[in-house]
C-alpha cells in the first residue's frame, strides 16, 4: 500500500461522516467551483467517488470501448473541434510539446477518445489505453485527468499516485475542459506523460491550449458576418490567447463571449450593448480601423486596451428611399434584376402571409455585385443560404404541392405538425423552409434528432437541468432544447425513437406549456410551434405498445406525407433542380439529356440524401467536366440492377428484431443495413446497443 493509499484510508471515516454532502450521485457536489477547493480536496473527492463506483486499487481500466462505426460517428460529429484543434492550436505549442515525449489526447463529453497526437514513452497502446473509442470516466478507470476534469468542469492536473487505480500510476495527465460558444462542455484536452518528466509547465500549457481551442470556434462561429472584439490590460497582449473575445451583432449587442471575459470584467455579458462595458458607441467601433489597439475605459472602473476584427464578409447599408411610405411606381415599372418567387398557391385567400419587415435601408453584401431590391409582398424572406423556398420544394407533383400548402396554412395556427415518410425524404428541409416563411422566422428553429441522443441523455438535453441536478452535469447547468425554442420552432425527427419514460414528461409540457428542468421545482412557461416526423408507422408502435397513444394524438394535429424519391412526379425535375444547387458550390457543365435519364432510371432508396451525396461524389470525381456515368459511385449501378429490394424488409417486422437480423445478414455493414431497413445510421446503433 503505498503512502496516499494510507493516508485516503485515514481520512475515509471522516468522508463518511460527510456523506450526505459529498456523494456525487445524490447532491452533484463534482459540479462545485473546484477552483475554491484545494488540489488535495479534490483527489480526495474524486477517490471517494471510485469507492462508490466498486472500484478497488487493484481493478483493471474498463475503457468500454466504442465499436469502429460508432467511433467514427463521434468523430464526424466532432468534425470542427477535431479540426480547430488540430489545425489551429497544436502548431504552436509544436515546439514545446516535441521535446516532451508527452501525448495530446481529445476526448468528448462523455470521455471518450476522439484522436491523439504526439510521442511518448508509454510503449505499445495496450499497455496504457489512450487509443482511439476508449472512454476515460471515473467510473470504469477511476480517478484520472480526462474523467475528473469532466465531473469537475475545471482544469486539474492528476499526478502519478494519485491515480486510484495503480494500472495507471505509470503517467501525469494535465487536463483542461472545453466550452463551446453557448458555454456548453464539449470535450476535454488532456496531456498525459511519463510520470518522471517534469510537469511544472504542463497544467499551464493544456488550460491555454483549451482556452485557445475555444477561442477559435468562436471565431469559426461568427467571423464571418460579426465584429469580433479582442480585449486586454496590457496592449502587447492584445494577441495573446489569455485575452477577452466580445462578439457583437451590428448595433452592438453582445451576442458570444469567451470565458476569459467574463472573468475579466467580473459580469454576465449576454445580450448586453457594448456601450454598457466600455465608454463608447457602436459606431466607434465600426470606424475603428482594423488591428489597430484602442484604449477605453470598462465599466467605468478601469483602462482597458481593444482590437476590433471586422466582419470578413462586411454588411454594407445603403439608403432606399423607396421604403418610405408614399412612394409609388408605375405598375409596368420593373426593378432591376429583382428575382421573385409565387407565394400565392402556398398563401390561403385573405390570410396574412408570414409578415415581411420593411426596413428603413437593405442589407447587401459586399461580394453580392449588386445591391438587392426591396421585398414586395410577393418576394420570399431574406433566407438562409441552406432553406429552399416554399415555391422551389416541388417541381410538378401535385401531392407535394398540396402537402407544402396545408403545412404553410398550419404553421400560424396552434396546430402539431406530423410529417411521415422514409428516411432521406426530405423532412427537415421542408421543415427548416416552413418555419423560415412563418412569423416565428426570427425567432430559433431546434431540430432535435431523437435516435441520435443516447437514451439516458435525452431527458436532461430536452428539459435542461439545475446545475449539479446528476453526475457530469455542467457546472451552470443547461437550458434545454425545448425552451431554447421558445417563441420558435421546435423539430423532433425520428420521434417514434423516443424512450416511454421521455414520452410522459413530453405530453404533460405539450399539454401544459410549461418546462421543469431536471432538479429543479422552477416551472418555464413556453410557446413553441411542434412539428414532429418519423419513418415508423406511430399507429403500429401504439398497438405493440412502444408508443404512447395520448401523446400519439397529441403530436398528430396535420398529418402530411412526403413521398420517396422514386415516387414523385417531378423526380426528374427535381433531380435538376438539385444538381443546379450543387453548381453553386461546384461549378460544372450542365446535367446532359443521357445522365438526366440515367439519374431518373435509379429508384433511390436512400431518397433525397443518397441523391445529394450520389451528385456531390459524381461532380469531385468530374472535376469542372460534364458528368459521366463513370463518375458515379460503384453502388449507384447495383442499386439500378436490383430497385425492388429497397425497403422490402421493413413493413412488418420490429426495427428489434429487424435490425439485428439485417445486421447480421449484412455481416455488420451499418449503411447497408440502415438502406435495407430504410433506417438512418443512428437507429441501427441503438437497436444494436440494445441486443448486445
Amino acid at each position: 500500500m503505498d503512502k496516499n493509499e494510507h493516508l485516503h484510508d485515514q481520512q475515509k471515516h471522516d468522508s463518511q461522516q460527510q456523506e450526505s454532502q459529498t456523494v456525487p450521485g445524490s447532491t452533484g457536489h463534482e459540479s462545485q467551483d473546484t477552483d475554491n477547493k484545494s488540489h488535495k480536496d479534490v483527489i480526495q473527492e474524486s477517490w471517494y467517488r471510485c469507492e462508490q463506483y466498486g472500484l478497488e486499487h487493484g481493478s483493471q481500466p474498463d475503457f468500454a470501448t466504442l465499436p469502429r462505426g460508432e467511433l467514427k460517428d463521434r468523430v464526424d460529429q466532432h468534425h470542427n473541434l477535431l479540426e480547430t484543434t488540430e489545425n489551429e492550436v497544436l502548431p504552436y505549442y509544436e515546439n514545446i510539446l516535441s521535446n516532451s515525449s508527452c501525448m495530446i489526447v481529445l476526448a468528448d463529453r462523455q470521455g471518450h477518445v476522439l484522436n491523439t497526437w504526439g510521442q511518448s514513452r508509454f510503449g505499445h497502446e495496450s499497455n496504457h489505453g489512450l487509443v482511439g473509442g476508449n472512454k476515460w470516466q471515473e467510473e470504469g478507470v477511476g480517478t484520472n485527468a480526462i474523467g475528473t476534469a469532466l465531473i469537475t468542469g475545471h482544469a486539474i492536473q492528476v499526478g502519478r499516485d494519485e491515480h486510484y487505480l495503480r494500472a495507471n500510476r505509470f503517467m501525469v495527465g494535465s487536463a483542461s475542459p472545453i466550452y463551446d460558444t453557448k458555454n456548453d462542455l464539449v470535450g476535454v484536452l488532456d496531456v498525459s506523460s511519463d510520470a518522471y518528466l517534469p510537469q511544472d509547465h504542463t497544467l499551464g500549457m493544456v488550460k491555454l491550449m483549451s482556452m485557445s481551442v475555444e477561442n477559435r470556434l468562436i471565431f469559426s462561429a461568427f467571423q464571418k458576418d460579426h465584429f469580433i472584439l479582442t480585449f486586454n490590460t496590457n496592449v502587447v497582449s492584445l494577441d495573446s490567447h489569455w485575452s477577452g473575445i466580445l462578439v457583437l451583432d451590428e448595433n452592438g449587442t453582445i451576442v458570444s463571449a469567451n470565458r476569459r471575459a467574463e472573468v475579466v470584467l467580473a459580469q454576465d455579458l449576454a445580450l448586453l450593448n457594448i456601450n454598457q462595458v466600455f465608454d463608447c458607441e457602436m459606431r466607434e467601433i465600426k470606424h475603428q480601423p482594423a488591428n489597430a489597439p484602442m484604449k477605453l475605459r470598462a465599466m467605468g472602473r478601469f483602462q482597458i486596451y481593444i482590437k476590433v476584427i471586422p466582419p470578413a464578409t462586411p454588411v454594407l447599408r445603403v439608403p432606399d428611399f423607396r421604403t418610405r411610405p408614399g412612394y409609388t411606381t408605375s405598375t409596368d415599372a420593373k426593378l432591376p434584376d429583382a428575382v421573385t418567387y409565387d407565394l400565392e398557391p402556398y398563401t390561403e385567400a385573405g390570410a396574412s402571409q408570414a409578415p415581411t419587415a420593411v426596413l428603413p435601408d437593405v442589407t447587401v453584401r459586399s461580394n453580392a455585385g449588386a445591391s438587392a431590391p426591396p421585398e414586395s409582398a410577393s418576394s420570399v424572406p431574406d433566407l438562409p443560404d441552406n432553406v429552399i423556398p416554399l415555391a422551389e420544394l416541388e417541381h410538378g407533383d401535385e401531392r407535394v404541392h398540396r402537402t407544402v400548402r396545408q403545412a404553410h396554412k398550419i404553421m400560424e395556427k396552434d396546430i402539431p405538425i406530423l410529417i411521415l415518410g422514409e428516411t432521406g425524404t426530405g423532412k427537415e428541409i421542408l421543415v427548416r423552409s416552413l418555419h423560415y416563411h412563418s412569423s416565428r422566422a426570427s425567432e430559433m428553429l431546434v431540430a432535435v434528432n431523437c435516435a441520435a441522443i443516447p437514451s439516458e441523455l435525452v431527458e436532461s438535453e430536452l428539459f435542461g437541468y439545475e446545475r449539479g441536478a446528476f453526475t457530469g452535469a455542467q457546472n451552470k447547468g443547461s437550458i434545454g432544447l425545448i425552451r431554447r425554442a421558445h417563441r420558435g420552432t421546435l423539430f423532433l425527427d425520428e420521434i417514434g425513437e423516443m424512450p416511454l419514460p421521455v414520452q410522459s414528461r413530453l405530453l404533460r409540457v405539450l399539454q401544459e406549456r410549461l418546462v421543469t428542468p431536471l432538479g429543479s421545482s422552477e416551472v418555464f412557461p413556453v410557446d413553441i410551434k411542434l412539428i414532429s416526423a418519423t419513418n415508423r408507422v406511430l399507429k403500429d408502435e401504439v398497438t405493440t405498445g412502444r408508443f404512447r397513444q395520448d401523446l400519439y394524438y397529441r403530436i398528430s394535429g396535420l398529418n402530411i406525407e412526403l413521398p420517396s424519391l422514386r415516387d414523385r412526379a417531378d423526380k426528374g425535375a427535381l433531380i435538376e433542380y438539385v444538381y443546379e444547387r450543387l453548381r453553386l458550390e461546384e461549378p460544372s457543365p450542365a446535367l446532359s439529356t443521357t445522365m438526366r435519364a440515367l439519374l431518373v432510371k435509379h429508384p433511390w432508396p436512400g431518397n433525397m440524401r443518397q441523391l445529394v451525396h450520389v451528385l456531390k461524389v459524381g461532380m469531385a470525381m468530374a472535376d469542372g467536366d460534364e458528368l459521366e456515368d463513370w463518375h458515379l459511385p460503384d453502388d449507384f449501378f447495383d442499386e439500378i440492377n436490383k430497385p425492388q429490394e429497397a425497403g422490402k424488409t421493413t413493413e412488418k417486422e420490429p426495427l428489434e428484431r429487424l435490425i439485428p437480423r439485417l445486421l447480421k445478414e449484412y455481416r455488420g455493414n451499418v449503411s447497408e443495413t440502415a438502406k435495407a431497413a430504410g433506417v438512418s445510421r443512428n437507429t441501427v446503433y441503438k437497436y444494436s446497443r440494445q441486443n448486445d
